[in-house]
């Protein structure tokens, strides 16, 4: 099975709304939402049946005993993240929930070991076991290891599919990816064989662009690219084709900007089941990534 990541660099480029067209198109059996911390994959591709949603522990968290603790501060003074305060009262230190990233220092320098790290919940795992395989996820808010979550979308994904289909070179999964190029998106990026990335011709969306390029680049990744909504300034458009073309980064279609799209998106259908120009272009844009894959 192939790996097919769909990438933009920065929010609202039309990356998922590209995805949900390419699982209907290739009617492919299996696909992910990566994007843990907004994911709406499942709003345009929508799953069969029921999802079968798990809690997911990430990083542990710190907790004071109030009973053993001797506000000796320790652990105040050593938190490089601002997670613990002073009570007024009781004049002894707590833990802020939200900030403690879980790093275990103030454990550590704890004399009196009235610091304990446990277990802490950091969003959902959601799997639909019906065919077509869907995983997806959802942090927490305020919760840290997003990047550990994304690799377990990525895990659960191949947990669900048959062996059987995994190990078919022809079958292709698509899978949505999260904006920017942190940790949610490295993580995504682990074993692909290929990533597609969503673009627009404004200043920002070249700039992320050219991070998300480099970032792939790192982990000599094949690369192709297709610029939406080509048609809204066609000086950085053709901006864009020769930045791709010097460094023979190959450019697979261009998306016109089309009104159609929010029609789509808020009849919770894809664009390829309406009669209109975005559509036809993204049947280009899978075709041509298909054979290059």
């Amino acid at each position: 099975m192939k790996q097919l990541l769909i990438l933009s660099g920065k929010g609202g480029t039309g990356k998922t709304t590209v995805a949900s067209c390419f699982i209907e198109l290739m009617q492919t059996k299996a696909y992910a939402d990566c994007d843990v911390e907004a994911p709406n994959l499942h709003i345009t591709a929508t799953p069969k049946g029921k999802g079968t949603k798990e809690d997911y522990f990430g990083l542990p968290k710190a907790r004071i005993n109030q009973e053993a603790c001797i506000a000796c501060m320790n652990c105040y003074n050593s938190c490089r993240f601002g997670a613990i305060s002073l009570d007024e009262k009781s004049k002894k230190p707590y833990i802020k929930e939200l900030l403690c990233e879980g790093c275990g220092v103030c454990n550590l320098v704890c004399p009196s070991d009235a610091i304990v790290m446990e277990e802490h919940k950091n969003g959902d795992t959601i799997v639909y076991k019906q065919e077509p395989f869907f995983s997806t996820a959802k942090l927490k808010m305020g919760a840290g290891a997003s990047g550990r979550l994304v690799s377990e979308v990525k895990k659960n994904l191949k947990t669900i599919v048959p062996k059987e289909w995994i190990r078919e070179d022809d079958r292709v999964a698509i899978i949505d990816g999260s904006p920017g190029i942190g940790c949610p998106v490295i993580a995504s990026l682990s074993g692909v064989d290929m990533v597609l990335i969503v673009t627009e011709p404004t200043l920002s969306g070249k700039s992320d662009m050219i991070r998300i390029l480099e970032t792939a680049a790192h982990f000599k990744i094949n690369t192709v690219v297709c610029i939406n909504k080509y048609d809204i300034c066609m000086e950085l458009t053709e901006d864009l084709k020769m930045y791709c073309k010097e460094r023979e980064i190959p450019v697979v279609g261009v998306i016109p900007y089309d009104k159609m799209a929010s029609v789509a998106i808020n009849e919770g259908k894809s664009l390829i089941q309406y009669d209109s120009p975005s559509g036809v272009a993204i049947r280009s844009i899978c075709k041509n990534t298909m054979e290059r894959l």
